[in-house]
Parts: structure tokens; C-alpha cells; sequence
């Protein structure tokens, strides 16, 4: 196996995803400063995997 995992820089923004009988908490991750590489995750998970990045928000 040739791939390597990328640690998160740091939360950039947040949102809920409203669906008809329930809200999701969302938060974009930035993966990479440098490029700007960002994805939205469920906050649930990465609360669990880094939680080291809701220290200060």
C-alpha cells in the first residue's frame, strides 16, 4: 500500500445540512494550506479522528 494519510490543518468554516427530518452538522476541513485543498465532513467523524481541532473553536 502506497498511500499516506494527510493530517488536517484546521477547521474553516461549518454548516448543517438540513434534510426533511433531520440536520447534519458539517465542517470544511482544510487538508492543505499551501494548494487550499478543503472538504466538507460530517463533524461526528472528525470529532472522533482529531478531535484536537475543536480545541479552539
Amino acid at each position: 500500500n502506497l498511500s499516506f494519510e494527510v493530517p488536517p490543518i484546521k477547521i474553516a468554516d461549518r454548516k448543517m445540512k438540513h434534510l426533511r427530518t433531520k440536520e447534519i452538522p458539517l465542517v470544511k476541513v482544510l487538508w492543505n494550506e499551501a494548494t487550499g485543498d478543503a472538504t466538507w465532513e460530517l463533524e461526528s467523524k472528525m470529532k472522533e479522528q482529531y478531535s484536537e481541532l475543536f480545541n479552539d473553536v
